[in-house]
């Protein structure tokens, strides 16, 4: 049996870190997801054009909903949605990664909230429930070469460095990105 991007269903999924909960995106949070998505740079860090308005945020929001693959990722202290991590498709060649089950993560944090460690923080949790829950056996992520508060996060989550491509944006633009494993350490061999 092929399983290599097992579907994925978060939306009874809710996971907690010292500050943060991740949970499901609901039609609610339109305009925590419009303030942090509409601010420029926001989204091009990840590929993406900035939303240039709430019916832009409200298409991707339902589309968070309708897929279930997507965490909100909320501050507890505010209660405030201030970013995005998804459990994507992976995109790797399958000579990386010699087991079945594989997903690749991508995340966004509002501008205001970056070197704060709290994107650490989700990937942390969100790596565990991947690997001890999905019982995934690989995660893969990717960052633009010139993003290095990315490239960070990965790091310190114990990514290891793949291989260097060419990535086209939603914008049609060609950028190189630096691509990442990470085994699950929990299986053994």
């Amino acid at each position: 049996m092929n399983l290599i991007n097992r579907k994925i269903d978060l939306s009874h999924t809710i996971l907690e870190t010292e500050r943060l909960i991740l949970r499901p995106f609901k039609e609610e949070d339109l305009e925590d997801f419009y303030n942090y998505a509409s601010i420029e740079g926001v989204g091009e860090c990840a590929g993406w054009k900035h939303h240039e308005n709430r019916d832009v945020s409200r298409f991707i929001l339902n589309m968070f909903v309708k897929e279930k693959k997507t965490f909100a990722i909320v501050l507890k202290a505010t209660n405030r949605v201030i970013g995005s991590l998804g459990i994507e498709k992976s995109r790797f060649p399958r000579s990386f990664y010699p087991k079945e089950t594989t997903r690749e993560i991508g995340y966004v944090l509002a501008k205001d909230y970056w070197s704060q460690g709290l994107m650490s923080e989700a990937v942390k949790r969100v790596i565990e429930y991947c690997f001890k829950d999905l019982k995934l056996d690989h995660l893969t992520v990717c960052h633009f070469i010139d993003n290095i508060r990315s490239q960070r996060v990965i790091e310190k989550a114990g990514f290891k460095y793949a291989y260097l491509h060419q990535y086209k944006t939603k914008m049609g633009q060609m950028i190189e990105s630096k691509a990442y494993i990470l085994n699950n350490p929990y299986i053994k061999s």
